[in-house]
């Protein structure tokens, strides 16, 4: 399963971007999809998940200003991010937790990351 975000950049405090990441390859099930956060000599966080049937869950702060969404027949995951803040500066990450076959374990598979920098 291969994972390619796009969408990162730079924008100003309380702009907005708009993530996306699609899953290709071998894919049989995709279960949770979500996005993951790694500021510099910071670990690598949860921002947001979401549950092929629809359940999300977000990280304390970016409730309210963040919205995760996901298209099953594309196989793609979606973050908005509104009213950007400067500590929202990090590499964002897709997740799948998927199997690729019909006997297969889910495994997670990761993208290789977006810079997403907000400037004061």
């Amino acid at each position: 399963v291969q994972l390619v975000e796009s969408g990162g950049g730079l924008v100003q405090a309380g702009g907005s971007l708009r993530l996306s990441c699609a899953a290709s390859g071998s894919i049989f099930s995709i279960d949770v999809m979500g996005w993951y956060c790694q500021a510099p000599g910071k670990q690598r966080e949860l921002v947001a998940s979401i549950t092929r049937s629809g359940i999300t869950n977000y990280r304390d702060s970016v409730k309210g200003r963040f919205t995760i969404s996901r298209d099953n027949a594309k196989n793609t995951v979606y973050l908005q991010m509104n009213s950007l803040k400067p500590e929202d500066t990090a590499v964002y990450f897709c997740n799948a937790i998927a199997s690729t076959t019909i006997a297969s374990p889910y495994r997670n598979f990761w993208g290789p990351g977006t810079q997403v920098t907000v400037s004061s």
